[in-house]
This record gives structure tokens, C-alpha cells and sequence, in this order.
């Protein structure tokens, strides 16, 4: 088993690439064969069922490697499209999707060597920022295998009931909601008080509860029972001292257990993993003897042991644990990377 964690290129120079560590090993390698050294890594997806096929999302296109990041090969996708999110489909994994910048979703039907990409026309412009809209974070219903949902930041959510082709906007609840509740107003670069609420970065589904959705967003973690068309606030801040939402999965080895990266902000100094077991009701933090020195960004679940997981802050700081949580391990990636989005195994 090997553990890939994404990095970008920051001002001042910072080291930027994917790097890979086996299970056992405390040291980190730099996988570059094939790619551009100046390389800014923001996803990863591992194949699920031959973990030697490897997927990179980057800001000049997609990659793949077919001996676990030994070497890559840049796929036949549009040279202006940034890659922010690449999801093999659970049901099929010779579908691909892949988020990109500008706004839309790449699909293959063939493992990888072709695709199409679908412009997500369909959403309102409701903030504008100083970086272009793009899907963060890719998602199927298991129980419906042609719907996907999209996380977009800073946009909300879209989805599609047609397996990419066309998408609807599902974001006018969490809009309503920044409009009801002075808590969940947050303005950084735009002139909207919702934009907190439409920074979002990850979403799931379970298949615990069909058209169960949970989304990561700058304020907080949400939940929609109805596909998208309402949100309810899931108030992590009643367990966590922090609510800022990096990232959200659900378990692949029981649909009513969560996983959730809170922070207090995009850039911190703190961070931690939290984990519910009644699909989002009550959180608990799980990281024990874990201190982040910067924001938790992301979480990677062992889809063979339910007992080993990996989650990393935003400086590369990668915490391991194979006994469920009870005891972990720190490793440090390579000295100078300081801008991590993207942490995968398999």
C-alpha cells in the first residue's frame, strides 16, 4: 500500500509535485518521471481495484501512471483546463470524472485515453473572487449511479442527473441560509455575505440514506436529505473548537460513519479530523496526540482496512494510523513544502 499527497508551488518558491511513501516507510519520494518540474499537484485518485493505476490533477492537465507513480503520462485533455478534482466512478472504473478551471467536468468512458469535457453553464454568478470558479470535489450516488454532484469554489453546488452531461444549481439554500443567520456570513475578497457559504471544497454521498448529501464548506459542515435541494446545518462547532471544512468523506466500509478536516481558517496554525458514526449528528476527534501546525486540508480512507487512515496539513505534516485512531504516526514531507491540497492511498 502507498500513500501520494499532492503538493502546489507557492510565492517564495516552495516545492510543488506528488510524493509517494510505501506502508512501512517513514520517508517521502518524489515521483517526477514524466512530469513538469514546476508542477503544481491538486488531486489524486487511486484506482480502486489496481492500485498501481494512479491519477493526477494539475494545473497544466491530467496525468496517469500505471506503476504506482513510477512514471506518467499526460492524457489527451484540453491544454487550458486546470485539474482540481478526478474521481474514479465506485460503480465503474473505466468512468472518470475530473474537475476542472475553468468551470466544467471531464468524462471518460474508457479508463482515460479519451475524453469530453461539459461546461457547467448552469450556475449563478454570485461572488466574485481573485481566481476563477472551480469543482473542487467530485461525487456519485451509490444508489443512482448517473447522478454527480460537484463542489465549487467559491460556488456552492451543482448537480447532474445525467452522468455529466447537463447540471443543475443547487445552491440557493446555503445562500438563504447566510441571509437568516448572521453566523454563517463571511466575506473575504467579494461584496457577498455568502460567500463563506459557497467556499466549498468537498462533498460525499452515503448510501446509508438515498439523496443524502454532506458538503465541506468555509462555515462549517452541511447535509441535504433531498439531493441538493435544501441544506441543514450539521453545527460541528458543538463538538469542535473550529469550523472551518476542508474536507468531508464517508467510510467505505459502512455508509453511516464521516470523516471531517475542521481548521479555524484556510491558512492556520491548527487543525484536526473529526468522525461521526450517526451520519453527521455527533462529531468526535479522532486525531489523539496529533498537533497540526497549519490547516488540515484532507483525509485519505484505506478502502481495505477500516482500521488505517491518513489525513495531512496544509504545511505537509502527513498523520498515519492503523489501529482505528488510537495511535498515530507523524511524518514530514520534504523540506520546502508548505502548500499541500491532496492526500491519497491505495
Amino acid at each position: 500500500m502507498n500513500v501520494y499527497v499532492g503538493a502546489a508551488r507557492w510565492t517564495g518558491g516552495t516545492l510543488g509535485g506528488i510524493f509517494r511513501q510505501a506502508a512501512g516507510n517513514s520517508g517521502w519520494e518524489r515521483l517526477d518521471r514524466g512530469l513538469p518540474e514546476a508542477i503544481q499537484v491538486q488531486a489524486i485518485a487511486v484506482h480502486p481495484q489496481q492500485p498501481e493505476v494512479v491519477y493526477l490533477g494539475a494545473d497544466d492537465g491530467l496525468y496517469r501512471s500505471e506503476d504506482a507513480g513510477a512514471r506518467w503520462q499526460r492524457l489527451g485533455v484540453p491544454a487550458d483546463l486546470q485539474l482540481w478534482s478526478v474521481l474514479v466512478h465506485p460503480g465503474n472504473p473505466r468512468v472518470l470524472y475530473a474537475g476542472t478551471s475553468p468551470l466544467g467536468v471531464l468524462h471518460s468512458d474508457d479508463g482515460g485515453d479519451t475524453w469530453r469535457w461539459h461546461r457547467i453553464a448552469s450556475q449563478p454568478e454570485r461572488v466574485k473572487m481573485s481566481f476563477a470558479c472551480r469543482v473542487m470535489r467530485l461525487a456519485v450516488d451509490p444508489a443512482h449511479p448517473e447522478h454527480l454532484y460537484a463542489a465549487l469554489e467559491v460556488g456552492g453546488v451543482v448537480r447532474s442527473l445525467d452522468a455529466g452531461e447537463t447540471w443543475t444549481d443547487c445552491a440557493t439554500e446555503l445562500v438563504s441560509l447566510a441571509e437568516r443567520r448572521p453566523d454563517l456570513r463571511s466575506r473575504i475578497q467579494s461584496d457577498n455575505d455568502a460567500e463563506g457559504m459557497l467556499d466549498a471544497h468537498a462533498l460525499c454521498v452515503s448510501a446509508a440514506r438515498p439523496g443524502t448529501v454532506f458538503l465541506a464548506v468555509r462555515m462549517g459542515v452541511f447535509r441535504s436529505t433531498d439531493e441538493g435541494v435544501s441544506w441543514e446545518d450539521l453545527q460541528v462547532r458543538r463538538f469542535a473548537p473550529f469550523g472551518y471544512a476542508r474536507d468531508v468523506r464517508v467510510s467505505p466500509h459502512d455508509p453511516r460513519v464521516l470523516f471531517a478536516c475542521l481548521s479555524p481558517a484556510s491558512r492556520s496554525e491548527d487543525g484536526a479530523l473529526y468522525r461521526s458514526d450517526d451520519l453527521g449528528t455527533t462529531w468526535t476527534r479522532i486525531d489523539r496526540g496529533v498537533k497540526a501546525q497549519a490547516t488540515m486540508m484532507a483525509v485519505a480512507l484505506d478502502a481495505r482496512d477500516p482500521a488505517a487512515m491518513h489525513c495531512i496539513s496544509r504545511c505537509g505534516q502527513v498523520f498515519s494510523t492503523r489501529d482505528g485512531g488510537a495511535r498515530w504516526q507523524e511524518s514530514k514531507l520534504p523540506a520546502g513544502v508548505q502548500d499541500v491540497y491532496a492526500i491519497a492511498c491505495g
